[in-house]
């Protein structure tokens, strides 16, 4: 029984322990709105959006230019630096620490990322601004990222096509962050000037200053499903108004039947309908197929 106990169950052990230790743990996913379990690379497929109940989850920076560009085929936009940590601000940590910390989760420098290239056939600018970096705050970075979209696109006589998604001004840059509400709004104007389409997603959540500048200065307003879009918070607005708001308030379809957004489209018809309304805004008529080949193969 010593034997039995002392050798082979321990080897045994280890052997599982050993498997164990090599599986991944990120493999399923849970949906947060229906609680099914979704395999990762299925999930990955579907752009995020639960199978099972169509829930439009979070999408990485990488995974929205890949999804919207012909091919994955894009070049990002270089952003000039700004000040690291322009007001010495200090919470719970330095300023320069959450950077340093939100930089190694997400691979990037700030929130937004500016990149160009064909969608359907059209040369684009494209801005994505990414939750996970900070909740997508909008900080001078994120500000002059916005503004050099706009000067490359008007450079490139090119459309320029917004991802919001944003918690609000990033309060460790005060009144500097504050100020970039103002530069986006002037950068819009340029695009407008121009004659160029300005055409905003908004997905979840789009808050706070973003909403009230650049997010919703759009000729277009496109919402994902279920996207939280509001300017202050539930709370706060029934504490001051008193009074009880509905449950979907400040939801994508709440907005749309208030006529906030022009259109809810779900993440898998997005780039159908963007290459549509830039070739409306455009006038740019879409490619003949080629002879002899599948429309389908032919897009683009």
């Amino acid at each position: 029984m010593n034997w039995i106990n002392n050798v082979v169950r321990p080897k045994i052990q280890r052997v599982f322990k050993k498997k164990a230790d090599t599986t991944p743990d990120n493999l399923w996913r849970k949906c947060p709105a229906c609680n099914e379990m979704i395999f990762h690379r299925d999930l990955d497929a579907a752009l995020n959006v639960c199978p099972h109940c169509g829930f439009h989850m979070k999408l990485s920076t990488a995974a929205r230019l890949n999804s919207i560009f012909d091919a994955g085929q894009f070049q990002l936009v270089p952003v000039g630096g700004v000040p690291l940590d322009p007001l010495k601000f200090r919470d719970q940590k330095k300023y320069p620490d959450r950077l340093k910390e939100a930089r190694s989760k997400t691979g990037r420098d700030d929130s937004v990322t500016v990149a160009h290239g064909p969608l359907d056939g059209v040369e684009i600018v494209a801005a994505i601004q990414d939750f996970a970096f900070m909740g997508g705050s909008l900080g001078m970075a994120a500000g002059e990222a916005i503004v050099k979209g706009a000067e490359v696109a008007i450079e490139k006589h090119a459309p320029y096509v917004l991802f919001a998604a944003a918690g609000g001004a990033r309060m460790q840059e005060g009144i500097l962050s504050l100020m970039q509400m103002p530069r986006t709004t002037v950068a819009v104007q340029m695009l407008r000037e121009a004659g160029l389409p300005y055409i905003v997603v908004l997905t979840d959540p789009t808050t706070g200053g973003v909403l009230a500048s650049y997010a919703m200065l759009g000729d277009i307003h496109i919402a994902e499903p279920g996207a939280l879009i509001g300017f202050s918070g539930r709370r706060v607005i029934e504490q001051t108004i008193r009074e009880k708001l509905p449950e979907d308030f400040q939801k994508a379809e709440f907005q749309f039947d208030h006529g906030m957004i022009d259109m809810i489209v779900h993440r898998h018809q997005l780039k159908e309908t963007l290459a549509r309304s830039i070739r409306i805004l455009t006038h740019k008529p879409k490619l003949a197929p080629m002879s002899g080949v599948p429309a389908r193969a032919a897009r683009g």
